[in-house]
């Protein structure tokens, strides 16, 4: 466990959250550079990167 790859987890998260419920093209763009830094994260931690639909709790 990286000191680095928990800290892209848990900024992509933040990111993830807050565009997740936006309406525009950028809001959803956002929201996926959010998810892509939280797996980069996970992967480097050695965990396997989340792949359910966001906000269904999976």
């Amino acid at each position: 466990m990286s000191i680095e790859g928990k800290a892209k987890e848990a900024a992509g998260y933040l990111k993830e959250e807050a565009y997740e419920h936006g309406k525009s093209a950028e809001s959803r763009q956002k929201a996926q550079e959010g998810r892509d830094l939280r797996n980069e994260g996970r992967i480097e931690d050695g965990k396997a990167p989340k792949t359910a639909k966001p906000g269904t709790g999976a």
